[in-house]
């Protein structure tokens, strides 16, 4: 405990050094955190080891290490065996946490882990269309935001810790959610952008003018399609993983296309001589302008007016969950914890 009564991750374990876990180890271990590592095939421990990273043969010699906190690296579909080969040996002291894309199957599989008591989510908005330890940078999180989920049953001081580890060991923002809150969401601006993104560049390549199309590309395109760029494999186990989410929303948005492609297919609403002030014509103008608190959004970020003013978050006893999320919901981030009843944050994702 530091003077305040908040927890702090001192010692913490990393199960898998891949482009998250491995950034994250690098990371910590530059701030000076202790680190100690397994990965499930050992070519990057030298690299890892020269950065400070202790690391371990064993994913059960993580546990054995008795870790502040543990935090699972590992895809997704490898996180039930990591589960089961943790369970017999994690001492009570550790804190879980992971950093997956979907909070609410890892809670399921720690829950049948019989390691739910001692969970908390996290999922780092950090990456890139790379992987692996090789293209792993302690930059990676630089300024990053983390969504943090908790539960009616999460301990509070298993989430000061969590919350340690981030504000101060990596430096980080987070906002406090719930599971279904964080998979709707995530499937909003991570998921579903994906298919989007890719589905753009199935087009290209479909196109018997593509070498054409190509050679006309520049930043328009280059921003839209960066995504699809991403291992075929690894975006494919991250959407499934959220299916429900990103279905939805895909026909959601492809709604939205459709009555676009009607409007411009038909000639205004039907009629091939309607002037620029039919209702079809309003109703293109009204497609493109309803983002405009979006475009208002970034425009601010751009300018450098967001996030320099700080706001106490008052935290109750038994309502800390809830004061949290309604934090997020205003669009604050928060930066650190003045103490165990409250929280500091900057307002920076209020549109």
């Amino acid at each position: 405990m530091n003077e305040e009564g908040l927890p702090q991750a001192n010692v913490i374990a990393i199960a898998g050094l891949g482009l998250i876990g491995g950034s994250l180890a690098r990371r910590l271990s530059a701030q000076g955190r202790r680190v100690v590592a397994w990965n499930h095939r050992p070519h990057p421990y030298e690299q890892a080891r020269a950065a400070g990273i202790a690391c371990v043969d064993d994913i059960r010699d993580l546990a054995l290490a008795k870790p502040d906190v543990l935090v699972l690296c590992t895809p997704l579909k490898a996180m039930p065996q990591a589960l089961a080969d943790l369970a017999p040996v994690l001492d009570p002291h550790t804190t879980l946490t992971d950093v997956g894309s979907v909070k609410g199957q890892v809670r399921d599989e720690v829950r049948a882990a019989g390691l739910d008591d001692r969970y908390v989510g996290a999922h780092p908005m950090a990456g890139s269309e790379f992987s692996g330890y090789d293209a792993s940078s302690p930059d990676l999180y630089d300024d990053a935001l983390w969504a943090v989920t908790v539960d009616d049953a999460t301990d509070y001081d298993r989430f000061l810790l969590v919350a340690d580890m981030i504000c101060n060991g990596v430096g980080n923002r987070i906002i406090v959610l719930d599971d279904d809150t964080h998979d709707r969401c995530a499937a909003m601006i991570s998921h579903m952008p994906h298919v989007v993104s890719t589905a753009l560049a199935n087009e290209l390549t479909d196109m018997p003018e593509r070498n054409i199309a190509q050679a006309l590309a520049a930043g328009c395109w280059r921003d839209m399609t960066r995504v699809a760029l991403t291992d075929p494999d690894r975006t494919r186990a991250m959407v499934e993983e959220d299916a429900a989410n990103v279905a939805t929303l895909l026909r959601h948005m492809s709604a939205r296309l459709t009555a676009m492609a009607d409007l411009l297919e038909t000639g205004h609403d039907g009629r091939p001589d309607a002037s620029v002030g039919s209702d079809a014509a309003r109703g293109i103008l009204g497609f493109f302008s309803a983002a405009q608190p979006y475009r208002d959004f970034k425009t601010k970020q751009r300018s450098g007016d967001i996030g320099h003013d700080e706001v106490r978050v008052p935290l109750g006893t038994g309502t800390w969950r809830s004061d949290l999320l309604e934090s997020a919901k205003r669009g604050e981030h928060v930066i650190r914890f003045a103490d165990r009843h409250a929280a500091v944050a900057q307002v920076r994702s209020a549109l």
